[in-house]
């Protein structure tokens, strides 16, 4: 065979196989066999196979002409005919089906099973599946049919070329797919931490970690109904802790303010008292003698009388002495 490129790419038995492949029933009939071969040949020598001079290469042609004369049609219109009968179910496993498919066609074209063609026939089985996988992403939303085609592992530039998209869509979906498995890689982390626990405890654990209810339904073999139950108990758990937290924010902030008016003994209103005069004696700005009281423990009730009527704190400190 010569070095020519078409020689490179393909092997001569396809190459005799495509050019019978054209011809008509008359170019194969006995009367005109012969005329047929000495032109393939010619044609066959023209884009780079040496066939006229090369006894070998010229067997092999006369040999495949026969065969489609003594058959009555070209061995590619069988194989053709069979890969396109092939489904995607057909195609889970491109070895096994074309193994089935030369079961077929091989009864007739046996020679479809030799190790000089066998490749080839492979290679046109994967090219009808990705085919087909190819006109099954065109049928889907755009990025249902990218992401289709990333799991089938087809090579990203057949994929922005088949589905016209930039290389930019396809990273970004394929950027999106990465974080989702990430996200299944670290659910899967979190369940396996809470294996042994009842299903509510196990959708409590992944809602406090914050992963989706899809997921969790996916990951953790749940219903909707399970999601819902504990949803409805972590809502009421949520709503108790928000009230025991504002019955103590109360607490602390009446512990805080410290004893009403009326709470506050003799003694200690005069000592209070006489904090509160020394502290406005150091500044006469509101807020600054609030956050002294309340360094110096003095109770909100008195401070906000000392700050209102000033006046009435001597009042008080009679009262106090009795």
């Amino acid at each position: 065979m010569a070095t020519g490129d078409a020689a490179e790419k393909k092997p001569l038995w396809l190459s005799i196989e495509e050019n019978i492949f054209k011809l008509t029933s008359k170019d194969l009939s006995a009367d005109n066999l012969e005329a047929s071969i000495q032109r393939i040949a010619g044609e066959l020598d023209e884009t780079g196979y040496n066939v006229s001079r090369h006894g070998g290469n010229l067997l092999k042609l006369r040999w495949a002409m026969g065969k489609a004369s003594k058959v009555g049609k070209p061995m590619l219109k069988d194989l053709k005919t069979a890969v396109g009968a092939l489904t995607l179910k057909d195609l889970d496993d491109p070895y096994q089906a074309t193994s089935e498919l030369l079961g077929g066609i091989g009864k007739t074209w046996p020679e479809l099973n030799s190790p000089e063609c066998r490749p080839e026939v492979i290679c046109m089985v994967e090219g009808a599946k990705l085919e087909l996988l190819i006109d099954k992403a065109k049928g889907m939303p755009e990025v249902d049919g990218i992401r289709f085609l990333i799991e089938e592992q087809v090579a990203g530039e057949v994929i922005t070329e088949a589905l016209e998209i930039t290389g930019e869509k396809l990273e970004q979906v394929q950027a999106d797919i990465k974080k989702e498995r990430a996200e299944r890689a670290r659910v899967t982390t979190l369940l396996e931490a809470v294996e042994d626990k009842s299903d509510d405890e196990k959708i409590k654990h992944l809602f406090d970690n914050n992963v989706s209810e899809e997921l969790i339904i996916e990951m953790a073999g749940v219903d909707q109904g399970a999601i819902d139950a504990v949803k409805q108990a972590m809502e009421e758990e949520l709503k108790e802790k928000e009230r025991l937290a504002k019955e103590e924010a109360e607490r602390k902030k009446a512990e805080a303010a410290g004893p009403a008016l009326e709470d506050i003994a003799p003694d200690d209103m005069i000592d209070y008292i006489d904090s509160i005069r020394e502290i406005m004696e150091f500044s006469d700005v509101e807020k600054e003698i609030r956050v002294m009281c309340e360094q110096s423990s003095i109770p909100t009730s008195l401070v906000d009388i000392a700050i209102a009527d000033p006046d009435k704190l001597d009042e008080l400190e009679k009262q106090a002495e009795g």
